[in-house]
């Protein structure tokens, strides 16, 4: 009696607790993940600080606007000899201020360089956030359907658990009785032991996919939720999208490209900074002088100003600029090939699934037969304890692996929507 509390109580609850919880479609689910989920909350900010680096990088075609001023004390006035006559022109201590407002006229592309490498980098960011947001999509929809076939498994474990018990229970009776040998019992008693820790395995490895869930749409960790079993998709029957322009539509590609458009722009600002830079300045100068007539100078000012040497800083700037392209080219190019992969992989898993849940189908309803004849062998005498084991073993078997083929086409069609960037 203390036995089958132990199997049925934890049933009870488990029963209790999926009704009691809240309901859950995946649609449903996808959209927490994308409100909630972590990831997708952090990389948000990094939108935010690319749009402030293309403001900060558009500042440079608006002039800058200077302002200073200060009191200087000094030891003595500063004086100059005329006839052997030294005469101040310039009183001991006073104020000076000074506004200039500088306006860079041509620089040779450097400031639309930079300009065009912050709007790059936007790009770069804003293709990356709808990368992760796939990547997160595509957890949820394993976590998801792991959830519901982690939710058959251990049905079928129970299943099993309780035939098992069956079985346990007539060999107890033929032994009482003389018919078979206590053998038969002790096989019986392992084979249930085995079973009660496949039971205990199902409902540990449910349990943690319902903490995973719950942490990828953002959901406390002991909410439970009773997921809604979505229809079986059919195998598209609409020619798939070119390779190209699959390649064109990955965020994650997109985001590659965007890359090396930024590293391009980089090198071309690295390769401005030798040119002089051309600009033009209007300044307003007061300096306090008692001894001078005009104490505010005001004055424009063309000018050209070039560096001369900087410690190879420019030049080593190139350098790094052209690695960095020849680094993301390269990026890009596995990048895509991984692409191909993938796509190639998830199409093969797609069939396979398919194929795999035809097979399965018919193979229980084959495996319940076959457990059912040596039930009646074996309580007519005629057949072994090892074949009606061995039969609930290899119904155990096809339902595992017909409940794994049905989630596993689920995934392995969202890995390719994934692939081919329509998730």
């Amino acid at each position: 009696m203390a036995r089958w509390l132990a199997i049925i109580l934890p049933t009870f609850l488990l029963t209790c607790s999926t009704v009691l919880a809240t309901p859950l479609t995946l649609e449903e689910a996808l959209q927490k993940a994308k409100q909630q989920h972590p990831l997708l909350q952090t990389v948000q900010w990094d939108q935010a600080i690319a749009q402030a680096s293309r403001r900060q990088a558009d500042s440079g075609r608006y002039p800058q606007l200077d302002a200073q001023g200060g009191y200087t004390a000094q030891l003595d006035p500063q004086a100059m000899q005329v006839a052997g006559q030294s005469m101040e022109t310039q009183q001991a201590s006073y104020t000076f201020a000074s506004l200039a407002l500088t306006q860079t006229l041509y620089d040779f592309g450097r400031r639309d360089a930079r300009q065009k490498q912050a709007q790059y980098g936007l790009k770069a960011v804003q293709s990356d956030i709808r990368s992760q947001e796939q990547e997160v999509v595509l957890q949820v929809i394993q976590t998801y359907f792991g959830l519901l076939e982690g939710e058959k498994l251990v049905l079928t474990a129970e299943q099993e658990l309780r035939s098992v018990e069956e079985h346990r229970r007539v060999a107890q009776t033929l032994y009482e009785h003389g018919s078979v040998t206590r053998n038969d019992l002790l096989q019986a008693e392992v084979r249930h032991a085995s079973s009660h820790q496949k039971l205990l395995a199902s409902r540990n490895r449910l349990a943690n996919l319902q903490l995973q869930l719950n942490f990828l749409i953002g959901s406390a960790p002991d909410q439970r939720y009773r997921l809604a079993e979505p229809p079986l998709p059919t195998q598209p029957s609409a020619t798939p999208p070119a390779l190209t322009e699959t390649l064109e539509s990955r965020p994650d590609l997109a985001a590659l490209r965007s890359q090396l458009e930024t590293s391009e722009q980089q090198v071309r600002a690295s390769r401005a900074a030798f040119y002089p830079e051309l600009y033009a300045r209007l300044s307003l100068d007061y300096l306090e002088n008692e001894r001078l007539r005009e104490q505010t100078i005001y004055a424009a000012t063309v000018g050209l100003k070039v560096n001369l040497f900087d410690g190879f800083a420019s030049s080593a700037g190139q350098e790094k600029a052209i690695a960095s392209r020849s680094r993301v080219q390269q990026q890009l190019r596995m990048a895509e090939q991984q692409a191909r992969l993938e796509i190639a992989t998830a199409r093969n898993d797609l069939q396979l699934a398919d194929q795999q849940i035809a097979v399965t189908r018919e193979a229980i309803r084959q495996g319940e037969e076959n457990l059912r004849i040596n039930k009646d062998r074996y309580q007519e005498r005629v057949g072994t304890a090892s074949d009606v084991l061995d039969a609930q073993s290899l119904l155990t078997q096809v339902k595992t692996e017909h409940y794994r083929a049905l989630y596993d086409f689920q995934v392995a069609r969202a890995r390719l929507n994934k692939a081919l960037g329509l998730l």
